[in-house]
């Protein structure tokens, strides 16, 4: 009987401790079974963190990528516009630079235009000044008589040409003889020119053209017309030319500076023909213009003229005008 009963309360533990076994593993299958679903829970967690993660960077990476694209298109349309305005900047200037041109074309057109109707004014003016047949005849008559006397002049000059020279090979001035020469050279070939000339006075404009201009030489006033004034231009200019040919001469023989010593100042008949001018006019034009040349080549200067590439030299236009002083005669 109690065997029975201790059987029963063997059993009773046994089945209590089996039950409480059973409890425990069934409660560990459940704890288990809940981690895993927390942990599974945690990774769908995650896994819908780094989705959206995933996605934002995407939307980022699509936004940057748009902003760039915009910011390229706004680049490229700001270029176009400065393109654009470039061009148009271009047609602009294009067509002010033709508005200019055909302005400044007008204008030429316009100085032409009005050139012309001076000319034709001056050359009516010209034609109610001409001349009467006894001015004319009057002229004619002391031309000839100039040139008589020109010839018997060169005539005489040859005689004090050949003492000069003589003298200078005295002085032993190489370069100043050899100017010497080279100038009669040049003054009879003018001389050949004067002899062979067959002058038409009926048909030169100078004996039948009224005075233009007036010039004062030695405190008087003398008139003459614009033939008469180019040989009174030409008279400087030749004097000037062989002045600095002088000058170069002297200085090339250590020679003192004396332009009065030269032969060719002292002569002073180069370039003159025996028209338009008396010789006393063209000799005292041709002498200022020597002694301007004979000063800028004995020095090395350009004071009063310059030199030309070809070696050949030139008095200024300005001291030109300074030594002539030709004031144009109002009617």
């Amino acid at each position: 009987m109690r065997i029975n009963i201790l059987n029963r309360m063997v059993m009773a533990l046994v089945i209590g401790a089996l039950s409480l076994a059973g409890v425990s593993v069934a409660a560990d299958g459940q704890r288990d079974r809940q981690d895993e679903q927390k942990n599974d829970h945690d990774e769908k967690q995650q896994q819908r963190k780094d989705d959206q993660q995933h996605e934002r960077a995407q939307k980022k990476s699509a936004q940057d990528e748009k902003q760039q694209q915009h910011r390229a298109e706004q680049k490229q349309h700001q270029q176009e516009q400065k393109q654009d305005s470039q061009q148009q900047e271009r047609a602009r200037q294009q067509q002010q630079q033709e508005r200019v041109e055909r302005q400044s074309e007008q204008n030429l057109k316009q100085q032409r235009i009005e050139q012309q109707k001076t000319q034709d004014q001056l050359q009516r003016e010209k034609q109610r000044q001409r001349l009467s047949q006894q001015q004319q005849q009057k002229l004619i008559s002391q031309q000839q008589q100039r040139v008589v006397q020109y010839r018997q002049h060169l005539e005489q000059q040859e005689s004090l040409a050949r003492q000069n020279a003589e003298l200078l090979r005295q002085q032993k001035r190489v370069a100043q003889y050899r100017f010497q020469e080279q100038y009669l050279d040049r003054v009879r070939q003018q001389q050949i020119q004067l002899r062979d000339n067959r002058f038409d006075y009926d048909r030169d404009p100078y004996f039948y053209t009224a005075p233009t201009y007036r010039y004062n030489r030695g405190g008087t006033y003398y008139q003459t017309n614009e033939y008469g004034a180019k040989t009174l231009r030409q008279a400087v200019n030749y004097g000037y030319e062989e002045g600095f040919r002088a000058g170069n001469a002297d200085r090339d023989d250590r020679w003192r500076s004396n332009y009065k010593d030269s032969y060719a100042y002292r002569d002073a008949n180069y370039g003159y023909s025996g028209y338009y001018v008396n010789r006393s006019d063209y000799n005292y034009y041709f002498r200022e213009g020597f002694r301007r040349g004979y000063e800028d080549g004995y020095n090395t200067q350009s004071r009063y003229g310059r030199v030309a590439n070809d070696g050949n030299p030139s008095i200024l236009d300005i001291i030109l005008s300074q030594i002539l002083n030709l004031q144009a005669i109002r009617g």
